[in-house]
C-alpha cells in the first residue's frame, strides 16, 4: 500500500477513535457542570438538556490525528491558529454567552489570521487585485463560519453537511494530487464520522457554537490552499457551490428576518430544518438523507466547474434551478 494511502487510513482512523472515545467523558463533564441545552420550545426543541462540548472533541481527534502524520507549513500553521480561536471563541460562548458583536469581532481576529497566513483568494484575476481579494476572502470566512453556527439547529445536521462537504473536497484534492489537503481532510472527516454517531438522532451530545465555528472556519479557509484555476479560471467558484447548502441556508434566513422585522443576527424558527419538519412533516432523519442527497448533487456540478466542463452562463441556470427547486422544496 503506498505511503499516503497509509498516512490517510492511519490519520482518520486515530482521529476517529480518539473522538469517540472522548465523547462521553466530555457528556459527564457537561452534565456535572450544566454546560447544557436546555430545550426553548422556540427552536430548540429537544425533549431534554443535552451536553455541548461535543466541538472539543471533534477539535482534539483533528488534532490528533493531524499531528501524526502532517508536516507543519506557514499557511497550515494560520489554518490551525484560525481555527482554534474560533473554537474558543465558541466555547466562551457556549459557557457565558457573547453577546453578538463580542462573537462577531472574534471572528474577525480569526479570518484575519487565516488571511495573514496566506489563506484568501490568488487565482488569477485576484492575484493581481489584493484590494478585491481581501474583502471577498474576509466576507467568505465570515460568511461560511456564521452558516455552519446558522445550520446547528437539528440532530446531525451540522455535521452531516460538514461531513459531505470535506468528502467533496477530499474528491477534489485527490483528482488534483495535492496530497497535504488530503491528509488535513482525513484527520478532519474521522472526527466528523465518529461525533455523527453520537450526533445523530435522538442526540446525545451538541456541538455547541465551538463545534460549529471550528468547523465554519475550517471549511471555509481550506478551499485556499486548492489550485482551482489548474483546469479553469472561474474554478473557485466550486467551494461555493459545494457549500450550498448552508449558504442557501444564511441567505434565506437573512431576507426571511429582515421581511419579519427581526435583526438577521437574531434567533427564529425559519431554518430550512424546522421548515421541512414542521410544514412537511418530515423526519429528522428524512432531513438529513435529502441534505446528503443536495450534496452528492452538488459535488457533481463543482466537478464540471472544476474541469472545465459546463460554461459560467449553464453554471448560473443550473444554480437558478438549483434554488427554485430548494424553495419548492421549502415552501409547497
Amino acid at each position: 500500500m503506498p505511503v499516503l494511502a497509509l498516512k490517510l487510513l492511519f490519520s482518520s482512523t486515530i482521529s476517529f477513535l480518539i473522538t469517540f472515545y472522548f465523547v462521553p467523558l466530555l457528556c459527564t463533564i457537561a452534565q456535572k457542570f450544566g454546560v447544557v441545552d436546555v430545550p426553548d420550545g422556540l427552536i430548540k426543541v429537544h425533549e431534554s438538556s443535552i451536553p455541548y462540548l461535543g466541538g472539543v472533541a471533534v477539535y482534539t481527534g483533528f488534532i490528533s490525528g493531524l499531528a501524526l502524520v502532517f508536516p507543519l507549513e506557514n499557511s497550515i500553521f494560520s489554518l490551525l491558529v484560525g481555527s482554534t480561536l474560533l473554537l474558543f471563541i465558541g466555547l466562551i460562548d457556549d459557557l457565558v454567552v457573547l453577546k453578538p458583536y463580542q462573537k462577531f469581532f472574534g471572528q474577525v481576529v480569526a479570518a484575519i489570521c487565516f488571511i495573514k497566513g496566506g489563506l484568501y483568494l490568488k487565482e488569477q484575476f485576484f492575484h493581481d487585485h489584493l484590494i478585491i481579494a481581501l474583502p471577498i476572502s474576509l466576507l467568505w470566512i465570515l460568511t461560511i463560519t456564521n452558516a455552519m453556527n446558522l445550520v446547528d439547529v437539528m440532530d446531525g445536521l451540522a455535521t452531516t453537511i460538514a461531513f459531505t462537504a470535506s468528502c467533496s473536497l477530499f474528491v477534489i484534492a485527490t483528482l488534483f494530487h495535492q496530497e497535504n489537503v488530503m491528509l488535513l481532510l482525513s484527520s478532519f472527516m474521522g472526527p466528523l464520522l465518529a461525533f455523527l454517531w453520537y450526533n445523530k438522532p435522538p442526540a446525545t451530545i451538541y456541538l455547541g457554537d465551538a463545534g460549529s465555528l471550528f468547523i465554519g472556519g475550517f471549511l471555509a479557509s481550506l478551499p485556499f490552499l486548492f489550485s482551482w484555476s489548474t483546469y479553469n479560471s472561474y474554478g473557485f467558484l466550486a467551494p461555493v457551490i459545494i457549500l450550498g447548502v448552508p449558504l442557501c441556508e444564511v441567505g434565506l434566513l437573512i431576507l426571511i428576518r429582515t421581511y419579519k422585522g427581526i435583526p438577521f443576527y437574531k434567533g427564529s424558527p425559519d431554518h430550512f430544518s424546522i421548515y421541512l419538519r414542521s410544514r412537511r412533516g418530515w423526519s429528522k432523519f428524512q432531513v438529513l438523507c435529502f441534505v446528503a442527497l443536495a450534496s452528492i448533487v452538488l459535488l457533481g456540478v463543482a466537478l464540471l466547474v472544476t474541469f472545465n466542463k459546463i460554461s459560467l452562463t449553464s453554471l448560473i441556470f443550473i444554480g437558478t434551478i438549483y434554488l427554485v427547486m430548494w424553495l419548492i422544496v421549502l415552501f409547497k
